[in-house]
């Protein structure tokens, strides 16, 4: 038997993590007009909670924090994967 653990094997994945911030839905033909600078609006608010996905999966909800020039996201909850899938906030 090998010198590893199968929780040291768990530990070296590497895990993608992804912030969402908001969602949109636009016609095509809106989305191919757009240039640098185009500002599309999303379905949130300033104080609503953002999704974690890992590996594109929802595994949580967080706050954003900024911290003089570094975005960061403190985690508050599980994420609804229910939720996540219906659009939800």
């Amino acid at each position: 038997m090998s010198g590893f653990s199968f929780v040291s094997q768990v530990k070296a994945v590497n895990v993608e993590i992804q912030v969402v911030l908001g969602r949109a839905q636009l016609p095509m033909a809106q989305l191919l007009r757009m240039g640098r600078g185009a500002v599309i609006p999303l379905d949130t608010s300033v104080n609503d909670e953002v999704w974690i996905l890992a590996n594109n999966h929802p595994v949580a909800r967080g706050e954003i924090q900024i911290n003089d020039e570094h975005i960061a996201i403190a985690v508050t909850r599980e994420a609804n994967v229910y939720d996540y899938m219906a659009g939800g906030s």
